[in-house]
């Protein structure tokens, strides 16, 4: 047993590093490392976060962040929380820098298909038709054949089965599960520069990002609105995303 906030603040403070200076590095707001050095759990948004922040913050400052989160699941963590996918840092020179989040799946490729219009043809031209012969000069009278109609149908195009996340601001902890209430499909901070994949062919998405604004949303190659402004959940579907 060992005290997890004081260990983080002394290791901050043996690097000559402030609130602001963690904060810039691995995008985790302040007020959010100041509750982790006071262990002040309740000032943070849930396990799942304390958690992912515990390792995260342990892993730059050179330390062994599984010890941290097992200490705080000893101690604190409540029962059938969600575990967080571990992040490692590398040491470069004499600081320590934010790694390379190792892919858990392979960056998605986005597909469009487009239906091809069929076209059909209807109405077959009439035959001539002629008038019965009378005791006069024959009289033959013939119609226009009518022209051919087409009738068009228009192109249908399917709705994307994928969506792609974005890390095009900075860092962001995101947790995806599988519908509303499903299993979850992915969970971690994703690094800035780094994509995650979504599958939509089973239905709507929820997802849950740490911190938004660093982050695009791309569904069928357009860019989605309407994400929140900081912490926040969305349903992701195949028509776009809604609040949940």
């Amino acid at each position: 047993m060992f005290e997890i906030g004081g260990s983080l603040r002394e290791a901050r403070l043996k690097r000559n590093l402030t609130p602001a200076d963690v904060q810039k590095a691995i995008r985790i707001r302040d007020r959010y490392l100041q509750a982790l050095e006071e262990e002040r759990w309740e000032l943070l948004p849930g396990d799942a976060y304390v958690k992912g922040f515990l390792r995260t913050y342990a892993d730059y400052l050179g330390l062994d962040g599984n010890l941290y989160v097992e200490e705080y699941n000893s101690r604190f963590a409540r029962p059938d929380e969600p575990q967080l996918v571990p992040v490692r840092f590398a040491r470069t020179g004499t600081r320590f820098g934010v790694g390379f989040l190792r892919p858990l799946i392979a960056v998605g490729v986005i597909a469009a298909i487009v239906a091809v219009a069929a076209w059909k043809l209807s109405a077959s031209p009439s035959p001539k038709q002629s008038t019965p012969p009378t005791t006069t000069p024959t009289t033959t009278s013939s119609h226009t054949p009518p022209k051919k109609h087409r009738h068009s149908r228009p192109p249908t195009t399917a709705l994307p089965t994928r969506a792609v996340v974005v890390a095009s601001r900075g860092n962001s902890w995101l947790w995806v599960r599988s519908g509303a209430n499903g299993p979850t499909v992915y969970q971690g901070t994703l690094l800035q520069g780094k994509t995650l994949s979504v599958n939509l062919k089973n239905g709507p998405v929820w997802i849950r990002f740490g911190y938004a604004p660093a982050v695009d949303v791309r569904l069928g190659g357009k860019l989605v609105h309407g994400l929140p402004n900081g912490i926040g959940n969305v349903l992701l579907t195949r028509r776009g995303i809604r609040s949940a």
